[in-house]
């Protein structure tokens, strides 16, 4: 009888383990959209162009189980890689998704090559499976977009129109209301936390322009903050406090050099930049955790360099930065794969998705402190991910 106790004893403590394991894996449905472009091969430094009709939108699940996303949809999209990896977002409540198409494609004799395009595609996420349900024109070379955190307007950034897209959402629909003049090339754009100011990055000005926002009234104050070289991407913290540029450098492209993540204090009046923090190659992407307290920048690292080039690397990188107060330091690098672009924390920052370009797979990496530790677990999609946005985007 004393053996048969401690026997039941060991299963139940077994079951609990068992349960306990599920519960911190299993949780709710959580969504995350990737774009993948199927035309453009970045190949021994150069980018070649092949036929259209091949590119998808994915919608994954990644609160289901975080180490183990699931695709539940590939919509056959198209999308596109010239153009910073945060062309796309989710609504708070994850009821929409919008997807720019910042380049279409064109026949140019026996080959193909991008012309500027300005479809902004509208999808219903609550649908099973999601699905296409509008196309909206916006300005030519729509890239970078942001919602604000009440779900009811959006910005797309205009990179061949100079100028900023302003959209209502009202349930399912989808209305373009008005255009913002910047005057110059504007790659991403992204709302404050209380939706009264928004920045957009001048990506050839090496500036961010400060942009109020008054119910659906959005004006460009004609006032800059000057940052690093080649800011592509740009992202805010939840408290509102701070902005972080990833300043691209080298117009975009690897060439061996440091740059920087300029720090930008919002709070200041008028806001700033209060430190630059030295990267290695190449940031384009970046993302601050629904935290607050850390920050990635996403580092191309040499990849689409030739391969004879000094500065070419077969991978890429994630640099971790610690965020105390208004002090951005750096804890921790971590290799992911071939021309990493998009990064998409989880809700709660405890995970991270990195999408690499040319290896068609999302990166798992997770969040120790202030440090990324890589899971060696991976996502395999059906295309090359050019960009990445989850619903922590809007915080």
């Amino acid at each position: 009888m004393k053996y048969a106790r401690v026997s039941v004893a060991v299963a139940v403590v077994a079951a609990l383990a068992a349960c306990a394991q599920m519960g911190a894996t299993q949780g709710k449905r959580e969504l995350m959209i990737v774009g993948n472009d199927e035309k453009v091969t970045v190949d021994n430094g150069g980018f070649v162009f092949g036929a259209p009709g091949r590119d998808t939108v994915s919608i994954v699940d990644i609160g289901t189980d975080p180490l183990a996303p699931k695709i539940i949809a590939n919509l056959p999209l198209m999308n596109s890689i010239f153009g910073p990896p945060t062309n796309l977002a989710i609504t708070p409540d994850e009821s929409l998704a919008l997807v720019a198409n910042s380049m279409d494609w064109q026949q140019d004799g026996s080959s193909w090559k991008p012309v500027p395009d300005n479809k902004l595609h509208v999808i219903d996420l609550k649908a099973n499976p999601p699905a296409l349900i509008d196309t909206v024109a916006v300005g030519k070379q729509p890239s970078g977009i942001a919602i604000n955190r009440a779900g009811n307007l959006a910005l797309t950034a205009n990179r061949a129109d100079n100028s900023i897209s302003v959209l209502r959402i009202a349930g399912n629909k989808v209305t373009l209301i008005d255009t913002v003049a910047i005057g110059e090339h504007v790659a991403h754009v992204v709302f404050a936390p209380d939706g009264k100011r928004a920045l957009a990055a001048k990506f050839p000005g090496h500036k961010v322009a400060l942009l109020e926002v008054n119910g659906e009234k959005v004006t460009y104050t004609k006032r800059d903050i000057t940052v690093g070289l080649w800011p592509y991407n740009l992202d805010i913290t939840p408290d509102g406090k701070l902005a972080l540029t990833a300043d691209n450098g080298a117009g975009g492209r690897s060439d061996g050099s440091v740059d920087t993540v300029s720090v930008i204090d919002l709070e200041a009046n008028p806001p700033r930049v209060i430190d630059k923090v030295v990267v290695s190659e190449a940031p384009e992407g970046i993302a601050i955790s629904p935290t607050g307290k850390l920050a990635v920048a996403i580092l191309l690292n040499g990849n689409d360099a030739p391969r004879s080039s000094p500065f070419y690397n077969r991978n890429g990188k994630v640099l971790a930065l610690k965020i105390d107060g208004k002090k951005v330091t750096r804890t921790n690098e971590v290799e992911v794969r071939g021309l990493p672009e998009g990064a998409v924390f989880s809700s709660d920052g405890q995970y991270l998705y990195v999408g690499n370009y040319m290896d068609r797979d999302i990166s798992i990496l997770k969040v120790e402190g202030d440090q990324l530790v890589n899971t060696g677990k991976s996502l395999a999609l059906p295309g090359q991910p050019a960009s990445m946005r989850g619903r922590s985007a809007n915080r």
